[in-house]
């Protein structure tokens, strides 16, 4: 690859974002970054890794923060503070690590608000991947064993916890397609086209052999 490149991701439950991110990051040979963002940034900060998923789980179950905005800014702040592993500050850790891949190897990154925090990054680029609800719901029920209407409730509470949890760190509402770069309806183009419309639009956006 000519330069280094972060394609981050952000996906409805069940638009298989998930899935086209990683099917990019084989088909580039580049590496995916998930849930192993927590580990990095529980590595990086020394924050036991049990806090950073407490504070996921606090998140979904309740559907709200201690405050109801709070963008971030690009501090940290510091162990001798009583905030040092507020959730705030655990965000900060996380967003640290995006940004230290950002500038040190090529990756496709889903989810942690990766777009927002990039968003000056010259090499970054910010994909959405949605679908209309019927597409949701066959996809989600091929990996969750539930009644239909178990299922959809909990669609429904997944989406919001994503909607919830970018909204409190960006400012931004979730789904409005002007923080993206690519948004890209997954029941029309499929997995694999999804994966060849990101890889055209990077070469668009960084050259035609960006991954020669």
């Amino acid at each position: 690859m000519k330069r280094n490149i972060v394609i981050t991701i952000a996906r409805q439950y069940g638009s298989g974002g998930r899935t086209v991110g990683e099917m990019l990051a084989n088909d580039l040979g580049i590496h995916y970054y998930d849930h192993e963002l927590i580990h990095l940034a529980s590595e990086e900060s020394g924050i036991s890794l049990g806090l950073f998923l407490d504070a996921d789980e606090r998140v979904r179950n309740t559907g709200f923060f201690k405050t109801p905005v709070n963008v971030y800014k690009g501090e940290l702040i510091g162990p001798d503070s009583k905030e040092f592993t507020s959730e705030a500050n655990l965000f900060n850790y996380q967003a640290k690590v995006i940004k230290r891949l950002a500038e040190t190897t090529s990756c496709v990154i889903v989810g942690r608000c990766a777009d927002f925090v990039l968003k000056d990054y010259d090499n970054a680029l910010s994909v959405f991947v949605h679908a209309p609800q019927p597409f949701l719901e066959e996809q989600a029920a091929k990996v969750k064993s539930l009644p239909h209407d178990e299922l959809v409730k909990f669609m429904a509470q997944e989406d919001k916890f994503r909607a919830v949890y970018y909204e409190h760190h960006t400012g931004h509402k979730w789904t409005d397609a002007m923080n993206y770069d690519l948004c890209l309806d997954s029941s029309k183009l499929g997995f694999d086209k999804c994966v060849e419309a990101i890889k055209a639009h990077a070469k668009v956006r960084f050259g035609e052999d960006i991954f020669d």
